[in-house]
């Protein structure tokens, strides 16, 4: 075949490596803070973040194949990625972001708790 175009999306290496890193990067996390019994909050910052790296990259992705598979001749492209199946493709990443920002705000609200404790201790006079 002279195309450029795959027959399919299902064929190209970003989907396989979408698949790869959307499902072994959260896993491998949530094994990381399964193991461990003790975690740094800022290497719990870091793995909130990472979790939402992996959802934009999947949105990215997801939204790059979608446009690919407008030009392949597989119905089934069509059928997953501009139909409303897409949007199941989507729950994913938003759990995993969500997730993320989750982890994100308790490592944060427990960094303003211990600051305010801090300056309780160190300010008595300001006590109301």
């Amino acid at each position: 075949m002279s195309s450029s175009v795959s027959n399919s999306v299902f064929a190209e290496l970003r989907f396989w490596l979408m698949v790869t890193l959307s499902t072994g990067l959260p896993i491998g996390i949530y094994a990381v803070l399964l193991v461990k019994h003790a975690i740094s909050p800022r290497n719990v910052l870091l793995l909130g973040l990472a979790l939402i790296a992996v959802a934009g990259l999947d949105v990215y992705f997801l939204q790059s194949l979608a446009l690919l598979a407008k030009d392949t001749p597989s119905l089934s492209d069509d059928w997953v990625f501009t139909s409303q199946v897409s949007v199941a493709l989507y729950l994913l990443p938003a759990m995993f972001g969500g997730v993320g920002v989750n982890v994100i705000s308790h490592v944060l609200v427990r960094h303003l708790a211990e600051a305010e404790r801090r300056f309780t201790r160190e300010h008595p006079e300001s006590r109301s």
